[in-house]
């Protein structure tokens, strides 16, 4: 591929901006300075821009803790989105697989293989999807069996059944979800066709894919290698 497409796949400019740097030497390949924007290079090329190497990646995989407050969107003109909290240097091309709340903390993928991201998404396929709540109201037995019959929500869809697990039950409660499906605002949803309130929400885990408890809300690394096997092996 063309240098300037390489640079500019990985974010690090403009490509005006980029082939500005490249005509003033500001690029090496390989350990030689280049002035050539047009330069054909591949992902084994070791290129350095202003100084930093630049590693191409055909695939990025990110996990990042969610915090409140941001939107799971790819960009937006007035809001804070989740993309806007991964590193500048990165892929262009990066979505969140599935969505969560503005208000909804927790596990996000975020990545630009699209099969994957089609493949944990299908409904075909039933991730299952973790959830810790804070429910205001006393969640009980009956609100288990409600959920493992699968409720019927007030627009009619009738919600495949989920598992609830009630860690503390009183005015404000407790609880684990673990729900197949992520219908919009579904587990809000849930708890309002038996008369309670979500107050708090976090996603656990996703499939395989479990929340690095060493990453505080706002922060993100890279998946690993066991951690994307386990993933495609969904």
């Amino acid at each position: 591929m063309r240098l300037d497409k390489y640079l500019s796949d990985m974010n690090v400019g403009t490509r005006t901006e980029i082939k500005k740097a490249v005509r003033q030497g500001q690029v090496s390949v390989d350990g030689v300075t280049v002035k050539n924007p047009g330069l054909s290079v591949n992902e084994t090329s070791s290129v350095f821009y202003q100084g930093k190497e630049i590693v191409y990646e055909v695939f990025s995989y990110y996990m990042l803790n969610k915090p409140a407050g941001v939107i799971t969107a790819t960009e937006d003109r007035y809001q804070r989105t989740v993309l806007d909290l991964l590193p500048a240097e990165r892929r262009k091309d990066l979505s969140p697989v599935g969505r969560l709340d503005k208000d909804t903390e927790g596990l996000l993928l975020i990545t630009n293989d699209g099969d994957l991201n089609h493949r944990l998404l299908s409904p075909k396929h039933h991730v299952d999807k973790r959830y810790y709540a804070e429910i205001e109201g006393n969640v009980n037995e009956s609100d288990v069996r409600a959920f493992a019959d699968g409720l019927r929500l007030d627009d009619g869809l009738l919600c495949l059944p989920a598992c609830l697990e009630i860690l503390k039950s009183g005015d404000i409660s407790e609880i684990e979800v673990e729900i197949q499906e992520g219908k919009f605002h579904q587990i809000k949803r849930m708890f309002e066709a038996v008369g309670k309130r979500v107050l708090y929400l976090k996603r656990l885990s996703m499939g395989p894919l479990v929340l690095d408890p060493s990453l505080a809300p706002g922060e993100w690394r890279k998946l690993t290698p066991e951690e994307l096997a386990s993933l495609q092996a969904e």
